[in-house]
């Protein structure tokens, strides 16, 4: 499964999903739910609100948002809506397919939500997170002597307490 991670770019898993969904809705239409479609619209809002500011963010610091690439990255962004969330561009797209699901009004197109997060994370965010991980490291070696022995060093990013970096 190695061979999927950082293979899609996120849009396209947000339209497979989307698709999915739409499909869902068109062959097994039960459990209707009651149309509202002005809730589904403030949730896009929302969700095209919070990419649109994690896009702004990255180009604020004039680093790269290709998700395909994530070694390409110049900073390590935590500001803006940075602060609320490590991936915001992901529940943006999270927003805009529950955005969908609400529109669409049936009980079943809610799977495409789990879908697109169970894959995002799997094959998008961990080998981004591990990238990360291996550029701060390159960047640690870089400021140590050769003759440092190697040590456990510790990074725990105030913002995201649950991180944690070994080397």
């Amino acid at each position: 499964m190695k061979n999927l991670e950082l293979k899609i770019p996120p849009a396209g898993v947000w339209f497979i999903c989307a698709l999915i969904m739409w499909v869902l809705a068109r062959l097994l239409p039960f459990g209707a739910l009651p149309h509202l479609p002005v809730v589904a619209m403030v949730v896009a809002g929302i969700g095209i609100g919070v990419g649109l500011a994690s896009l702004w963010s990255f180009h604020k610091v004039r680093t790269t948002i290709n998700p395909l690439e994530p070694s390409q990255a110049t900073h390590f962004v935590s500001k803006g809506v940075y602060q609320l969330s490590r991936n915001p561009m992901y529940v943006g797209l999270a927003c805009c397919l529950l955005a969908w699901a609400i529109w669409l009004s049936y009980l079943l197109t809610w799977i495409g939500i789990p879908l697109f997060i169970v894959y995002m994370t799997r094959f998008q965010i961990i080998p981004e997170e591990r990238a990360l991980r291996l550029k701060i490291w390159q960047r640690i070696r870089k400021l140590l002597p050769e003759s440092t022995p190697l040590v456990v060093i510790l990074i725990t990013i105030p913002q995201y307490p649950q991180t944690l970096f070994c080397f």
